[in-house]
């Protein structure tokens, strides 16, 4: 098993760094792999590149990539955007599989709708991943209308009854849904597959908004990180654990710098968080 507190950079992170620029400050700032996302292969196809281009220019990079994200949407549309999307999402196992990535993630996405829809489409979705070989990590969003919760997200996920889809555990949505600290502790490590992290300020989400980018750095903000830390380690868990922290404060600075810090804060409350 692998040991637990690799890390991994979530691009968002660093989102207004160009792609070959965002991998260069993970690897040179000191994370073990990084989590990339659709938006930013759309970017590089909107500079000419083809997909097979991005993938040569992410291999370059020689870091791992520990999970891809897809494009968000699928589990509540229908129609004609469906279709789209499920395409996107066989493309997107398809990138997994040639950059060795063994994960595809997906959060709620921009709109809500029927649950019992989710899970049917939840279903396709884990399905297809499974079809690469690949696990699906499914996140819940505290301000989306339909699936802010573990509890919403495990109604889903035990509906479908897909053994390779799991749960996405971001630091983040469980301070904003009531589930920080050891809030989670009735989560079966069998079945969260992804955690991400951030920290979250004292004050409440902005109304309306529904992707936050107020996030902090940890240990900058209210997340009880030893707790949370301590019971990742205490389920064994083994994943990565990436940074995802969106703010237009840390879009402003150098990325390598925001990689060394968010690599030199979270070893530190790790460090804390399992020491004898």
């Amino acid at each position: 098993m692998a040991p637990f507190g690799r890390l991994a950079l979530h691009t968002w992170t660093i989102d207004t760094t160009p792609l070959a620029a965002a991998l260069a400050a993970a690897r040179t700032g000191g994370f073990d792999a990084v989590e990339l996302r659709r938006i930013d292969f759309n970017r590089c196809f909107e500079q000419g590149l083809s997909n097979g281009a991005v993938l040569d220019l992410v291999r370059a990079a020689e870091i791992p990539v520990c999970t891809l994200g897809c494009e968000y949407g699928w589990l509540f549309a229908k129609g004609d955007e469906s279709t789209r999307l499920f395409d996107v999402l066989e493309e997107t196992c398809e990138n997994a599989v040639a950059l060795n990535c063994p994960q595809v993630m997906c959060a709620p996405g921009p709109y809500g709708g029927d649950k019992h829809d989710a899970i049917e489409n939840l279903k396709r979705g884990a399905d297809i991943c499974g079809k690469y070989g690949l696990t699906l990590a499914i996140e819940f969003n505290s301000q989306h209308e339909v699936i802010n919760s573990i509890a919403s997200l495990r109604e889903i996920l035990n509906a479908a009854d897909r053994a390779n889809a799991g749960m996405l555990l971001d630091a983040y949505h469980l301070e904003r849904s009531g589930a920080g600290g050891r809030g989670f502790a009735d989560v079966a490590p069998d079945e969260f597959i992804a955690f991400q992290f951030s920290d979250a300020p004292p004050a409440p989400v902005a109304a309306g908004v529904k992707r936050p980018t107020d996030r902090l750095p940890p240990g900058q903000g209210i997340v009880r990180w030893v707790e949370v830390l301590g019971l990742l380690a205490e389920k064994g868990f083994s994943g990565h654990l990436s940074y995802e922290a969106p703010n237009p404060v840390l879009w402003e600075r150098s990325p390598v710098e925001v990689a060394r810090e968010g690599v030199a804060l979270m070893r530190a409350l790790i460090a804390k968080a399992t020491a004898p």
